[in-house]
């Protein structure tokens, strides 16, 4: 760079103010460095303590005259290297005025011209103050400028550059006969809509003061309210106590009284037989107080009240104002009068209530004259409605949100059409301490303490729905540009828009400083809806963008003493708000401290969100401390309690085993126990312990005569019998390792495993020799006897040890080319063990041993049997049993198998245990072994070859019924489920599969590089050189510690910004009784159309309609496939596994296409005009879907008031359910209309009317 020397010194100048002070020279070619950029380059490189506050430019560093740096020299920084912003006085008037605005609101005695508004303290509420004492002053600025340079001099530069937004007068006169279209600038109604609507307001059209528009969040939360079958999300309450009635009197006259003063308060929304919803001002709206008699004996007065008028199930009336009521009670039991006040969240935010508590305080304080003009809330609608066009709101949105095509969906939560039951609400404070530490960090990078939230709720979010690049709501303002007197008029200014943030490579600090610019850019778009923002972005309706949201809100006002004589005798009881989004994050700033609420479903833990939010922001703020450089990834939200659980409790699976023995040690130690005891038996033929031993150890002795010596490889292809047991036993014995090569393998295939496995020797019988023809290795007959006179003795080979060659099993590579997985001894003895403590003697005392060697289901069959007593009756496969006598205890297969076996009806009386691998397990299998046999017990077993057979399981009982999950880890075997950044993922959230443990195999034979990549180090165990291997699996944890498995890493795929495991898919699918087997690809036979196909064998004859409708119930639309092909037998490789590139593309009879079919009925025909008219499409067919037509939640809700306009009566919920013409039409008139009943308030005598 730039820089040839630098010296860093701890200067103190001026006494008491000691700082650190940056001297350097640079090369020659170099005249001036900007010193604002080297302080930036260093901010991103160390903590912020550590960055010097001045850089002096030298030509030469002072040298001692030894050539030593002389410290002393170095001079006193001077005004210009000071970057700490050193006072400057203001200049200009603006400037001048400006500064007095701050220094009153930040209560500070001077402000320089290059001091910062947020490192003074300053803040998003504040903000809109200070804009609205300019405006006062006759200064107007864009409030962006404050957020994006927030010095007062750059402020002052920015004064003329904004200019409001002139709003058209109210037309409306006193004492109007009718209302016109003329008299409303800010509603497009004809005199017919205007009639209608004068109609629906008690007085008629001298009570109409205006009508005007709804605001962007009015229209969402309207759009809620419609939707809620019952109760209503956005009706909030808060409960009182009273001293006595007096009080209870003088608080209902003040509310009153408010409502008199603003109209917002006056307001009821119409919406039925309009295009658009509108809001109506009443020039007179009564406050309704009703008394209600309750029981004292029938339990707590207030609870009796709060269930009662509950909003889990009660509604307001949001078409009739005030749109707030009150309910009270007497509570004789507490000597004092309990109340309710009901109000809509249509009519009201944060900063409304706190504005309206303290007008209601005036007034019961009696100086109410001290209280300003109103402002009309038709202010706001004019700025929202007349501000920034659309166009703008679009190109910003489009430019944030148009390369985006997959929602962020923490926990896979959807919902946002939620009523808020359900919802736990958890608050956490966040310590005095770290409260300080973020206002530090917060001023030192020049930005509101907001935007480290964000990013740390950014960061929860991405580790909770597994992405780097995550979108979610944030709650704005809204009166930032809310025009003169925002900062204190009622109304529902706020509005949710959507914040993007980028996880991936970004640095701790630069992500702060990129989410404040996000977050700063947002607020010129505060007046945008959220269905416009949808729209601008890749994920197409109804999926939601987001689910989660951040409500960041200012409540550190402090009570005067003066205020509190007000409440006196009044108590607040409790309150509740509730949320239609199924994660939400409030976070109070106080001033000072912090506190946060987390509201989510009562099954995700709202306790266990506000651990993750706490980890995250301590987290945060410690790397923007210590290492802001560092990558945000590396940022945990993890507790050290929720760590511990998944990565410790959930592993506890210590266990001793013989660590030096071997798996042929374990035989031999066996066959001395019990050596007259049946082994082995194959038909007619039988084999005792002892007999089994000596014939193993006599070819033993002859293959070291063939130089068979330890970790050598010896290939065995021979069919199914005895010589296949004591050809494996022999190997093992003589110190190698073996290698199966099936003899129903292709030709060519068998010879690749030959060529890459390069054995010392092959084992054959006179049936496969023809098989091996092109061996280079010797191939010994093993009918030919000729090592009948080597000795029956146990060979004894010194240097063999447990970290030895067990074998080398060839699984299938992506590359189309198998790869041998090498097992040692130790890997095995470790499984064996845990199999003789999972399954006694008795249940292995006789098992079906009916696996091909190939597959290392094998290992458990042939070994965990004869290491413990037991013996093993090889057949060629498990469908013999259906033939002959069979004595079997045991049997271990795949599930397709044992499905075959107990249609022939296969399974003996004597099997007492089912173990079942290798693909995905059924409920109605488990159901129908069962009911059909008297097994006892189904064991389900998961594990890649990699880890040594098995690597979890679960036991299954008769009196268990189905387990829906593949059970925890075997002995001495961790799982870990990992994100891609090998960190562990929440709880309940899918991650990749890694296994760790004493069944990690050596790795892959002559594949470094993909051992490499699949065996990587432990970092989560204490052992040395532990490892842990990479599945390509996906699961989750189960609360309980067990794991579901959720397909393969790479079945993932993206169809309509979703992110699908086609596994997930293809396991319900396989779920349906008439189906055998299934298998679903993302395929893309027209460019730029991926579709989800099905391809399915069938066990009975089934329509694709049926197939469709199943998955439906089953599965979200996004993952139902669009065709269904029908298949003999699915095609597969040589292997044996499936050949996914011979599926068939689907022809027309795999789709029921949405052809065009006209529209039948005259409903249909009356639907299909309105949803042309409303979608702006030429024609709309009876299978057409009303979101793929570019439908979402506001012209649902249009579409709705335009249908019952046509007499047509039907839910806004059907539209979602059932989005295709034809389902529409026939759901209408059969939906019961939630009739919204009148206010009936009974008027209170007349000494106690209120």
């Amino acid at each position: 760079g730039a820089i040839k020397e630098a010296v860093v010194l701890a200067r103190e100048d001026v006494p008491g103010a000691k700082r650190l002070v940056a001297y350097f020279t640079v090369h020659g070619d170099e005249h001036r460095v900007e010193i604002e950029s080297l302080r930036t380059q260093l901010q991103g490189q160390l903590p912020e303590y550590m960055v010097p506050a001045a850089y002096v430019q030298l030509e030469a560093l002072p040298l001692t005259p030894n050539g030593k740096l002389n410290r002393k020299a170095l001079p006193a920084p001077d005004l210009a290297s000071v970057i700490t912003r050193e006072y400057e006085a203001p200049q200009g008037e603006v400037e001048v005025a400006i500064a007095g605005i701050w220094q009153d609101l930040l209560d500070l005695e001077r402000i320089g011209r290059h001091d910062n508004f947020f490192e003074l303290g300053g803040h998003s509420l504040l903000a809109v103050k200070m804009i609205e004492r300019m405006r006062q002053a006759g200064l107007s600025a864009d409030v962006r400028v404050l957020f994006g340079q927030p010095t007062l001099a750059a402020l002052a530069a920015a004064v003329g550059t904004c200019t409001d937004v002139v709003v058209p007068v109210n037309r409306i006169p006193h004492g109007c006969s009718r209302i016109t279209p003329a008299m409303l600038p800010l509603a497009d109604l004809d005199q017919e809509a205007i009639d209608r609507i004068v109609s629906t307001v008690p007085g008629g059209v001298a009570n109409v003061q205006d009508i005007y528009a709804l605001a962007p969040l009015q229209e969402g939360i309207l759009y809620h309210h419609l939707a809620a079958a019952q109760g209503d999300p956005y009706l909030q309450y808060v409960m009182f106590g009273f001293d006595n009635f007096t009080r209870l009197e003088d608080f209902a006259q003040a509310l009153q009284a408010v409502v008199a003063r603003h109209d917002i308060l006056r307001t009821g929304v119409v919406w039925e037989g309009l295009a658009e919803p509108v809001q109506v001002v009443w020039r007179n709206a009564e406050l309704g107080v009703e008394a209600v008699p309750l029981d004292p004996t029938a339990g707590d007065i207030a609870m009796q009240l709060h269930q009662r008028f509950d909003p889990r199930h009660y509604r307001l009336d949001v078409r009739q104002a005030p749109m707030m009521r009150i309910a009270y009670a007497q509570d004789p039991m507490n000597q004092r009068w309990v109340g309710i006040l009901l109000f809509h969240h249509l009519v009201d935010d944060a900063t409304s209530l706190a504005a309206l508590a303290a007008e209601i305080e005036a007034y019961m304080l009696g100086q109410a004259q001290r209280l300003p003009i109103s402002v009309p809330y038709r202010n706001y609608v004019a700025q929202a409605r007349l501000g920034v066009s659309r166009e703008a709101h679009e190109a910003f949105f489009r430019d944030m949100l148009g390369d985006l095509d997959e929602p962020t969906l923490p926990f896979g939560l959807q919902d946002v059409q939620g009523d808020g039951s359900g919802i736990e609400e958890v608050r956490q404070d966040v310590d005095a301490d770290l409260s300080r530490r973020v206002r530090a960090q917060a001023r030192q990078l020049g930005v509101s303490a907001a935007s480290l939230y964000h990013l740390v709720w950014a960061q929860v979010l991405g580790k909770v729905s597994g992405k780097d690049d995550v979108v979610f709501g944030t709650v704005l303002v809204g009166r930032m540009q809310g025009g003169e007197g925002a900062d204190r008029a009622l109304g529902m200014f706020i509005n949710t828009l959507p914040l993007r943030v980028n996880l991936g490579q970004t640095a701790v600090g630069a992500g702060v400083k990129a989410t404040h610019a996000r977050l700063t850019a947002l607020l010129g778009h505060e007046h945008a809806s959220l269905a416009l923002a949808q729209r601008c972005s890749g994920v197409e309706a109804p999926t939601p963008l987001f689910s989660a949201l951040l409500n960041y809100r200012h409540t550190g006002a402090t009570t005067s003493t003066e205020a509190l004589s007000a409440w006196e005798g009044i108590q607040i009881l409790s309150g509740e708000e509730r949320t239609n989004y199924p994660l939400t994050l409030n976070v109070d700033d106080q001033g000072e401290a912090f506190s946060f609420t987390v509201m989510t479903p009562a099954q995700m833990g709202a306790q266990r969100i506000c651990g993750y939010v706490q980890q995250a922001l301590q987290g945060l703020i410690r790397m923007l401390e210590q290492t802001p450089g560092a990558p945000l990834h590396d940022l945990p939200i993890l507790p050290a309690a929720e760590r511990e659980q998944l990565l410790v409790a959930f592993n506890a699976t210590e266990a001793e085993y013989p660590l030096e023995q071997t798996v042929h040690g374990l035989f031999e130690e066996q066959a001395q126990r019990t050596s007259d005891a049946l082994a082995v038996l194959h038909g007619d033929q039988r084999l005792s312990y002892g007999e089994l031993n000596e014939q193993a150890n006599r070819l033993a002795h002859y293959l070291r005569k063939q130089g068979v010596r330890p970790d050598s490889r010896v290939a065995i292809c021979v069919e199914r019998g005895l010589d296949m047991v004591v050809g494996l036993l022999a190997i093992l014995k003589a110190g190698g390792g073996y290698v199966p090569l099936d003899p129903a393998y292709p030709a060519d295939r068998i010879a690749y495993m030959l060529e890459d496995s390069a054995p010392a020797v092959v084992l054959a019988q006179s049936a496969t020799v023809g098989l091996l023809a092109g061996a280079l290795m010797p191939v010994i007959d093993l009918g030919s006897g000729r090592w009948q006179d080597e000795s029956v003795s146990n060979p004894e080979i010194a240097e063999l040890t447990s970290a030895h060659l067990a074998y080398v099993i060839y699984t299938s590579g992506s590359t189309g080319l198998p790869k041998g997985v090498m097992i040692e001894h130790r890997n095995t003895v470790n499984f064996l063990t845990w199999a003789h403590r999972s399954f006694d003697a008795q249940t292995l005392s006789k098992t079906l041993f009916s696996t091909s060697l190939n597959f290392d289901l094998a290992v458990y069959e042939c070994f965990a049997p004869l290491t413990s007593g037991g013996s093993i009756e090889v057949v060629t496969n498990v469908l013999e049993l259906q033939h002959g006598e069979h004595d079997i205890t045991l049997i271990n297969t795949v599930p397709s198998a044992l499905k075959a076996l107990l249609e022939s009806g296969g399974l003996g009386e004597g099997v007492d245990t089912v173990n079942v691998a290798g693909e995905a397990l059924k409920r109605s299998l488990v159901e129908t072994l069962f009911e059909q046999t008297s097994v006892k017990r189904l064991c389900n077993l998961y594990g890649p070859s990699e880890t040594t057979t098995y690597s979890s399981w679960v036991s299954m009982a008769r009196e268990d019924g189905f387990a829906a999950h593949i059970g925890k880890p075997v002995a001495n075997t961790q799982f870990y489920l990992l994100d891609e950044h090998k960190q562990p993922v929440p709880l309940g959230v899918p991650g990749e599969i890694y296994i760790g443990g004493a069944g990690v195999a050596r790795g892959y034979l002559n594949r470094d590089d993909l051992t490499a990549e699949r065996f990587l180090k432990d970092p989560f165990s204490c052992e040395p050189n532990a490892r842990m291997y990479k599945t390509g699996d996906l699961g989750r944890y189960l609360p309980d510690g067990n794991i579901e498995y959720l397909g393969r890493n790479d079945d993932q795929v993206k169809i309509r910004g979703f992110r699908i495991e086609l596994g997930e898919i293809e396991a319900k699918l396989a779920q349906h009784d008439a189906v055998k087997e299934a298998v679903v690809l993302a395929r893309e036979d027209v460019p730029g159309d991926k579709r989800l196909v099905a391809y399915f064998t069938q066990s009975e004859a089934v329509d694709i309609e049926v197939l469709r409708s199943y998955l439906q119930g089953q599965l979200p639309a996004y993952m139902v496939p669009v065709a269904y092909v029908h298949l003999d037998e699915l095609p597969l490789t040589p292997n044996g596994k499936l050949d996914r590139k011979a599926l068939p593309a689907p022809d027309s009879s795999a789709f029921s296409l949405r052809l065009y079919e006209a529209p039948m009925g005259d409903t249909e025909m009356k639907l299909a005009a309105l949803w042309a008219e409303l979608l702006k499409v030429e024609r709309v067919g009876r299978h057409d879907h009303f979101f793929e037509l570019g439908g979402h939640s506001l012209l649902a809700v249009a579409l709705i008031e335009r249908m019952r306009k046509e007499g047509m009566e039907a839910d806004v919920r059907v539209l979602f359910g059932q989005p295709t013409l034809a389902l529409v039409a026939a759901a209408v008139g059969q939906v019961q209309r939630i009739e919204v009943p009148e206010t009936k308030i009974p008027a209170l005598t007349r000494q106690r009317r209120i």
